[in-house]
């Protein structure tokens, strides 16, 4: 595995062989000549295991592409020696590490380098080894074929379990019942997008991020890109069942308003029998003289309708809650230190 250098100061065009300090000689190539430039922006919680042969592969990766490029790593409050690996490669020109102060979320780290990103076209990728360098090759082409956005999208999900399948098409079903814009199904974060894209989302205020959602937000020429994700290099995903609902209704509290709405037409639905079963009793009392139904079918009948009125008042609470962060105003993220120089740094 190749191991990070010091730069050195070779003519522009050569290359120099500089030995590291604790790794074998590598040579320290040189950005070619300003032109079309891309950053890649890597949001890493604990994923130091992986990190290195990702920033190796992606490194090659880049080079190939002879564009002038950056790689922006996001620390999200790692408890590991996720940050010491980025420090390391932050020795050479072109990576870029940003720490943040403690671990604020995937949505805020994405933030915080699309932030920080310079290049004309920005990627976006996992750390954890499962979205693959190989496609950036493909979504530039299909950049420069004149895609504002190239988003993955997954071939199968015969590697999740049943419920989570379920639970991902009932998502997405819901999200998209606006008919506003369409939210592409079994769409990640891994994607290209153009600098107006970036620039885009960047000017949206709001702090309650479901990046997701965003990207289909604000609109622009979408392309789909087919793959498979590799399964995970090392480590364990820290997405478990808890924090997936969780974005789930950010996602649906962010971009739909139909929960609201069902609670009023349920509302509507239950108070016009209620009334004319009420009407009913009353009548049926006056002119026939039957007893009133008894204390049971009165409990019952409360218990229900109180229920309805607690899940009522939580659908309700939880866009309070939304506007509540909003009013707030406190930032996405904290910095906690920035290091290395990524495309904002002069030219060897």
């Amino acid at each position: 595995m190749n191991s990070p250098l010091k730069a050195s100061s070779a003519p522009v065009g050569l290359e120099s062989v500089v030995p590291a300090n604790d790794g074998p000689v590598r040579a320290q190539r040189l950005h070619p000549p300003a032109g079309r430039s891309i950053s890649c922006v890597i949001p890493c919680f604990n994923e130091g295991a992986n990190l290195n042969a990702l920033l190796s592969n992606l490194e090659e990766t880049l080079w190939a592409t002879h564009f002038q490029w950056e790689i922006i790593v996001v620390d999200d409050g790692s408890t590991d020696n996720t940050v010491a690996v980025a420090e390391a490669w932050c020795q050479l020109s072109g990576f870029l590490c940003i720490s943040l102060s403690r671990n604020f979320g995937k949505e805020a780290a994405l933030t915080a380098g699309l932030q920080a990103a310079r290049g004309d076209a920005i990627v976006l990728l996992d750390g954890d080894l499962q979205h693959s360098p190989s496609l950036i090759a493909d979504m530039l082409e299909r950049w420069q074929e004149g895609a504002e956005v190239v988003y993955t999208v997954r071939q199968q999900r015969t590697d999740e379990h049943a419920l989570k399948r379920m639970g991902a098409r009932l998502f997405y079903k819901l999200v998209n019942a606006s008919q506003r814009f369409e939210l592409p199904e079994d769409a990640g974060d891994f994607r290209l997008m153009d600098r107006r894209v970036v620039d885009a989302l960047l000017s949206l205020p709001e702090r309650t991020r479901f990046m997701k959602g965003l990207y289909a937000w604000v609109g622009f020429r979408a392309v789909a890109l087919p793959y498979t994700p590799s399964p995970r290099a090392q480590g364990k995903s820290s997405f478990n069942t808890a924090r997936l609902v969780s974005l789930a209704i950010d996602g649906l509290t962010s971009f739909t308003t139909w929960p609201l709405r069902m609670v009023s037409i349920v509302g509507l639905l239950l108070a016009l029998p209620a009334l004319v079963y009420g009407i009913f009793l009353v009548a049926e009392h006056m002119l026939v003289g039957n007893p009133v139904s008894g204390w049971t079918t009165i409990v019952v009948s409360l218990m229900f309708f109180i229920g309805i009125q607690m899940i009522s008042t939580g659908i309700v609470g939880e866009y309070v809650a939304r506007i509540f962060v909003e009013v707030k105003g406190r930032p996405l993220y904290v910095v906690k230190k920035v290091l290395g120089h990524g495309l904002d740094a002069p030219l060897p």
